[in-house]
C-alpha cells in the first residue's frame, strides 16, 4: 500500500458518528447485559489471561481503554494493580459502564470522550488497549496517530478488532449469538454505518499494521488467531467473525 488515505467523505464524519452513537444508545442495555454475563462466565477469565499475556509485567500501569462501552476490561482487570480510564463516545454507555464498576467495586474511571481526539497530555499512558473499536471509527488512522502521541516510549497498543458487519450473514442471530436479540432494522442499520466507514474498504489487520508502522510503532505483531482462542466454542457468546489482535510498541 503505497499511500494511506481515509475515504469516507470529509463532510460526512460528524454524521457517521452521530449514527454510530445512536446505534450503540439502542443497543446499550442488551450490549450492558451480555457483557456482564460474559464478565461472570468463563470468558472472563480467558480474557484475563490474554490481556496479561501482553500488558507489561509492571504494577502500578496507567491503561487507557479506548471505546470502553460498558467498562468490560475494566472489571476483567479489576484485581490488578493499574490505574485505569476508559473513554467511550456513546453517554449511555458509559453512565452503564460506571454503574457496573460501581457494583464490582472498582477504581476505573469512565467518560465520555472522542478516542480518535483524546483530550490527554502526550505520554500519558503505559498502555492503550482497545476492543472492537476501530471498525467503527471514520477516521481509524487518525485514532492510532493520536493513541501513538500519549503513549509513554516504550508504550504499547493492544487493539482487538474484526471485519464486522463485512458479511453481512455474520449478523444472523444463528450464527453470532452476541446478536441476540437485536432485531432486522437493527441489523440492517449496523451493516449500512459498516459500509459508510473506509475502513470497511481495507483488509485487516494486514491495513492496521501498515498503518501503525508508518506512524512510527515497533515490533508490530498481528495475531489472526485471538478470536479462536476467546470466541471458538459455539456458546453463547459466539461470533463468526475472526477477531485478531495486534499489538505495536512506541
Amino acid at each position: 500500500m503505497s499511500e494511506i488515505k481515509n475515504i469516507a467523505p470529509e463532510n460526512e464524519p460528524h454524521d457517521i458518528k452521530n449514527r454510530v452513537v445512536n446505534y450503540w444508545t439502542k443497543r446499550k442495555n442488551s450490549f450492558s447485559e451480555n457483557k456482564h454475563e460474559e464478565l461472570h462466565s468463563y470468558k472472563g477469565g480467558l480474557w484475563r489471561e490474554e490481556l496479561l499475556s501482553v500488558l507489561p509485567k509492571d504494577s502500578g500501569l496507567t491503561i487507557l481503554d479506548a471505546g470502553c462501552g460498558c467498562g468490560f476490561f475494566e472489571m476483567v482487570l479489576a484485581e490488578c494493580d493499574y490505574q485505569m480510564t476508559g473513554i467511550d463516545l456513546t453517554p449511555d454507555m458509559v453512565n452503564e459502564g460506571n454503574n457496573l464498576l460501581k457494583r464490582h467495586g472498582s477504581s476505573a474511571r469512565l467518560m465520555v470522550m472522542d478516542a480518535e481526539n483524546p483530550d490527554f497530555p502526550d505520554e500519558s499512558f503505559d498502555a492503550v488497549i482497545s476492543r472492537n473499536l476501530t471498525w467503527t471509527l471514520p477516521h481509524p488512522e487518525k485514532a492510532y496517530a493520536e493513541w501513538y502521541r500519549i503513549l509513554k516510549p516504550g508504550g504499547i497498543l493492544i487493539n482487538y478488532d474484526a471485519e464486522y458487519a463485512k458479511n453481512f450473514h455474520c449478523l444472523d442471530q444463528t450464527e453470532n449469538r452476541i446478536h441476540k436479540g437485536v432485531d432486522e432494522a437493527m441489523k440492517e442499520e449496523c451493516h449500512q454505518i459498516y459500509h459508510m466507514l473506509s475502513i470497511s474498504a481495507y483488509a485487516r489487520p494486514e491495513w492496521d499494521a501498515e498503518v501503525l508502522r508508518e506512524i512510527g510503532f515497533k515490533t508490530i505483531t498481528a495475531d489472526p488467531g485471538a478470536g479462536d482462542r476467546l470466541y471458538g466454542e459455539k456458546d453463547e457468546f459466539y461470533m463468526p467473525d475472526r477477531m485478531f489482535r495486534i499489538t505495536a510498541v512506541k
